[in-house]
């Protein structure tokens, strides 16, 4: 479960004071490579001080202003519009700050990820986004940075969570395509996780609930291409289906294509309901029904937040970061 209460705290200077056993005075001068303690005792502070991730505050310490403050954004993938969006949604943010945010693109690869993360821990004042890797390995590799993940929950105590709960619009699009009478409705989900992703769980439960199985699931790439062989597979299988729920609406706009190619028109012959709510939907024919994310604000939490781990304010509560997703209908479901 993910830390409450109180939340992400910083590691302090008492803190490794107390589990080196010396005063907080010695802390002070080891880290700062002053000549009045032994060498022994200054290699045991800084020993204590790495294994316990601390990082001394810059804004403790008075050496900076918060407009110099700097963010480390990292995202699977800058190709996918929905990662540009809120990339795009966290710039404007930290610009309202008078910040500086230096994105980086780790191709959703789990080594460029653990690169990234070694690069740039001594670069920024704090680090957010989509990380995939055990949180173990992110706390040693941030070395005592506060941490802000976005669809994933946290355990360590120096970090936080932007959550995303999509069920009650997954619940609302599966409501609305059995009220329009469909019954044989399948999802692709992403091909790249090694168990359902929970954007399946809520589509199994959506089913459920209106009394449907749920079995006829294709996986499909994050791309438009990816959507498209996914659909044609589904459809192979289960030429009944006559709606699908998708992973996201990138995956979508690949099943439209599909269906295009294979004589179906959309709606009629078969709905197509994304996730994501980007804007790139409503530019393609039909326009895309979705269950959409705010964006904006999944942008602005994960700054605000950071902004709280890095002053000390207090992280905000747990119900305040989370973000929300809604039905949004057009023409294609």
């Amino acid at each position: 479960m993910a830390s409450s209460g109180t939340g992400p705290r910083r590691v302090t200077i008492d803190d490794v004071a107390e589990a080196a056993g010396v005063s907080r005075q010695t802390v002070s001068r080891a880290l700062n490579d002053k000549g009045e303690i032994g060498a022994s005792t200054k290699q045991r502070v800084l020993d204590t001080a790495q294994a316990l991730g601390y990082r001394p505050s810059r804004f403790a310490r008075g050496l900076v202003r918060q407009d110099t403050v700097s963010v480390g954004l990292v995202i699977p993938d800058l190709l996918n519009p929905f990662f540009t969006e809120v990339a795009a949604a966290a710039l404007e943010a930290a610009r309202d700050r008078g910040w500086h945010v230096v994105v980086y693109d780790t191709g959703d690869r789990t080594e460029e990820e653990r690169g990234t993360l070694e690069v740039i821990a001594s670069q920024v004042d704090a680090v957010v986004g989509y990380l995939s890797l055990p949180e173990d390995e992110i706390d040693k590799l941030t070395r005592g940075l506060p941490v802000v993940l976005i669809d994933r929950e946290h355990r360590t105590q120096r970090f936080s969570s932007i959550r995303i709960d999509g069920e009650s619009g997954v619940h609302a699009a599966i409501r609305h395509l059995t009220a329009a009478g469909h019954r044989h409705i399948g999802m692709l989900d992403h091909a790249e996780r090694s168990e359902p992703s929970i954007r399946h769980r809520w589509f199994d439960a959506a089913m459920s609930a209106c009394g449907l199985d749920s079995g006829s699931v294709a996986h499909a790439d994050q791309s438009v291409e990816g959507g498209e062989s996914a659909l044609r597979e589904l459809l192979g299988r289960h030429p009944e289906t006559t709606a699908v729920f998708t992973f996201n609406d990138i995956i979508a706009i690949g099943a439209l294509r599909a269906a295009r190619r294979s004589g179906r028109q959309v709606p009629r012959d078969l709905a197509v309901i994304g996730f994501d709510g980007l804007q790139l939907g409503t530019l393609v024919d039909p326009p895309l029904t979705t269950v959409a994310l705010d964006t904006r604000r999944l942008g602005a939490l994960t700054v605000e937040q950071a902004a709280r781990l890095l002053t000390g304010s207090g992280p905000l509560h747990t119900d305040e970061l989370t973000v929300g997703a809604e039905l949004r209908l057009r023409e294609s479901g």
